[in-house]
This record gives C-alpha cells, sequence and structure tokens, in this order.
C-alpha cells in the first residue's frame, strides 16, 4: 500500500513538473515574438529611412516596439509565475492537500488575447 501511495505521489510530482516545463515553453515563445516583433519593427524603420526622402515620425505610444517589449515582460512574468505556481502545487501535493486554481490561466490568458487585440491594428497600419 506504501509503494502505491509513493508511485501516485511520484506520478503527480512528474505531472507538475511537466505543467512547469509547459508553462516555460510559453514564456519563451512569448519572449521570442516579442523580440522578433520589436526588431522587425527597426528594421522596418531603417528599411523606409534609406528608401525615403522624407522620414515620417511615429511618436505614438502604440507601436510594433512597445507591443514587442510588452511581450518580453509578460513572458519574463510568465517565468515568476510559473516558477511560483510549481512551487506552491509541490507543497500541495507533499501535504496531500492540492486544490486546482482558474485565476491565473484566466489572468494570462486575457493579458495574452489583450496583446493580440492591440496587434491587429498594427498589422492593419502601413
Amino acid at each position: 500500500m506504501a509503494n502505491k501511495n509513493r508511485d501516485s505521489r511520484l506520478r503527480e510530482h512528474l505531472a507538475n513538473e511537466r505543467t512547469f516545463l509547459a508553462w516555460l515553453r510559453t514564456s519563451i515563445s512569448l519572449i521570442g515574438f516579442g523580440l522578433a516583433i520589436a526588431r522587425f519593427s527597426l528594421f522596418l524603420r531603417q528599411l523606409q529611412t534609406t528608401t525615403a526622402s522624407q522620414t515620417v515620425k511615429n511618436n505614438s505610444i502604440f507601436n510594433s516596439e512597445n507591443l514587442g517589449l510588452c511581450l518580453v515582460i509578460i513572458g519574463i512574468i510568465v517565468i515568476a509565475l510559473a516558477a511560483w505556481r510549481y512551487n506552491r502545487v509541490f507543497r500541495q501535493i507533499e501535504r496531500a492537500d492540492y486544490r486546482p486554481s482558474r485565476v491565473l490561466i484566466w489572468f494570462l490568458s486575457t493579458i495574452v488575447m489583450l496583446l493580440g487585440i492591440l496587434s491587429i491594428p498594427l498589422l492593419l497600419m502601413r
């Protein structure tokens, strides 16, 4: 009976680690997309200055560089939240009182959806 309990706890801890790694992959993707968006924006600005005789200034807060920076910041926050969640679940598994929480899922989903919605006008602008 003790071996069965040990195997069950082991499976729970391994599932917790897999979940942590999924969060980590997500955060790395967010950081990568943020860097790509910000660097591509700089490339387009450089291309515009070399091909156009007159430079058009875009002083708007709402631009690709800021969207990319937001994605990088959100990616870093996701890493911190993933580590916090992993440790919280680890302690709950050890105490045998795990209670799933969807608050973090809804929070991060809302943030990423808002950033996605904010990127739509950037795609439509020339």
